[in-house]
């Protein structure tokens, strides 16, 4: 399986990286994506979270939008709608503090997962 990642200035995950990786379905995080999120590990960027650009409960690394956090969340690699940027960026405004934290390793995947918001129920949502 190939695992490069989208956009031409990030690095292949290796193998091991990939298992660090904590899965968060849109139920999770109130997005209509999933998100993956790790800790730094030996990534040499600042922190970071992969988007799926499908919609729903799946995850394919060769489908992802990378969004950095600081200074303030932003698009690195991929392509994310208008819509799904805003609301990628209002989860990642909104959980900054948890992601910083688990990006640093100073909380692990449960507390990560008990800190988390999710962002509001988007427009035409029930």
């Amino acid at each position: 399986m190939k695992t490069d990642e989208v956009g031409s200035h990030a690095e292949a995950p290796e193998p091991e990286d990939l298992f660090e990786m904590a899965n968060l379905f849109p139920r999770t995080t109130g997005l209509p994506m999933t998100v993956w999120v790790s800790p730094r590990g030996n990534a040499r960027q600042d922190v970071r979270v992969k988007v799926n650009m499908t919609h729903g409960n799946q995850m394919n690394v060769a489908n992802t939008a990378v969004v950095g956090l600081r200074p303030a969340p932003h698009l690195i690699a991929g392509r994310l709608s208008p819509e799904n940027e805003r609301a990628v960026f209002q989860w990642i405004s909104l959980n900054a503090d948890a992601l910083v934290q688990y990006w640093d390793g100073q909380i692990d995947t449960i507390q990560l997962g008990q800190l988390l918001k999710p962002v509001p129920s988007q427009i035409g949502a029930p």
